[in-house]
């Protein structure tokens, strides 16, 4: 039986859970094994102890919606002479098309791996990322982030999209059984697939137990689009992707309907953005259990809209935090999203949602409850050293937290990553 190591600060904050004075986290083999005071960590463990003194012991941070492929995005955009950043939802992904195109998958696993480090450096111990290019799947290999990997599917052509589909499918029974990288799909958008194309989905989802993850209603381009196929994605979109010739007659749908009348919101999906759902599109998603990922920074930046949160807080439903990519966001920390969030939505959504949101949330989103997201007996030691303020009183400790905190060191399975 390997040593057991006991991390003690002034502080031990666990989402959900009063926050423990001089509190501390007890590992062994990689797993938290207690939690608790110092004094009674040390009267039922002899263990080796690291002390962090002035300072909270908080869990890493699940970034539940990113896409580590276009970290280096904004170098691209000055490459390709589009040093700017289009506020307008079609503008920018026609610039995201055209600039992807010319990209080597040199340049892509490049940026992958930047993406790893920029999110272990801002405390984030696991993403929820999404993979369009099959191939830079080894990129994972040796990264110490826990991940759940969400193989990218879009597209119209039956062939095509069933040769994608088989792809995707073996490489997620090529991954290990092991917690730290796992498996899932994400159909991509209600506009870039085919309804054809979504039963395969759900089947084969169903049949392995993969997650989604599912871009949703996150502009009023998109809004217009499902409900009578026309405006700038049709007019502008689908000819510079070759799909014109699928462009379907008027659906008058929700894409939240789309995607539910084929059996694709359940517990295991994430939908994202979700910035201009209805009352019945919200409804429909806490029905099913799915739970939502917002992007406010992502979203201003592309200036699409404000989500409802407090409809959504309303019905219950569950929520995520996620920094979408470096294409439409200026980092990957969930520190910036959250003090984002928190003046976003005053009054709505309170320190103690944030942090729950970047922790515990964005675990239950990814499907990773059961070995991610708190610092509960049986998961995974995945924790940040944060240097606290002096004479902070436990009543202000989150909104301290989220105003001032900067993450120190930062633990995968117990071991130092990122060191403090």
């Amino acid at each position: 039986m390997n040593q057991i190591t006991i991390h003690t600060a002034s502080w031990l904050l666990n989402p959900g859970a009063k926050p423990v004075a001089g509190g501390g986290v007890a590992i062994q083999d990689g797993i938290i094994i207690a939690t608790g005071s110092y004094k009674e960590l040390k009267s039922v463990f002899s263990a080796s102890i690291i002390d962090h003194p002035g300072c909270a012991i908080i869990p890493g941070f699940v970034n539940s919606h990113t896409h580590l492929e276009l970290t280096h995005f904004p170098s691209w955009r000055e490459q390709n002479g589009m040093g700017y950043a289009p506020r307008s939802f079609v503008d920018w992904i026609i610039q995201l098309i055209k600039i992807n195109r010319g990209l080597s998958p040199k340049q892509l696993q490049n940026s992958i791996k930047e993406g790893m480090l920029k999110s272990l450096y801002s405390g984030t111990t696991t993403v929820g990322d999404i993979l369009s290019r099959y191939e830079l799947l080894s990129c994972y290999e040796s990264s110490p982030l826990s991940e759940r990997i969400y193989f990218e599917l879009l597209g119209y052509d039956p062939t095509l999209f069933k040769k994608r589909l088989t792809d995707a499918l073996t490489l997620t029974e090529s991954i290990s059984a092991d917690f730290a990288c796992s498996p899932a799909l994400s159909p991509h958008a209600a506009y870039t697939i085919a309804e054809e194309h979504l039963p395969l989905i759900c089947e084969s989802a169903a049949k392995r137990r993969l997650p989604l993850a599912i871009h949703i209603s996150e502009s009023e381009e998109e809004t217009s689009f499902m409900f009578d196929t026309t405006g700038r994605i049709a007019g502008e979109l689908y000819p510079l992707t070759g799909w014109s010739e699928y462009l379907m007659s008027a659906r008058r749908c929700s894409a939240t309907d789309f995607f539910d009348r084929n059996g694709l919101l359940t517990e295991k999906t994430i939908a994202i953005h979700c910035v201009h759902l209805t009352l019945a599109d919200a409804e429909k998603i806490k029905e099913r259990g799915a739970s939502i990922c917002l992007c406010p920074r992502s979203n201003e930046q592309l200036d699409v809209g404000i989500a409802p949160v407090a409809l959504f807080k309303k019905l219950g439903i569950p929520l995520a935090l996620g920094t979408d990519s470096l294409a439409s966001n200026d980092s990957l920390s969930l520190w910036d999203e959250m003090r984002f969030a928190l003046d976003v939505f005053k009054g709505v959504l309170s320190p103690e949602d944030l942090f729950a949101m970047a922790t515990a949330g964005g675990a239950r989103g990814l499907d990773l409850s059961d070995s991610l997201g708190s610092l509960d007996v049986g998961k995974r030691g995945n924790f940040q050293i944060i240097e606290l303020k002096q004479n902070i009183k436990e009543g202000s400790l989150l909104e301290s937290l989220i105003e001032n905190g900067e993450t120190g060191g930062v633990y995968v399975a117990g071991e130092c990553v990122v060191a403090q």
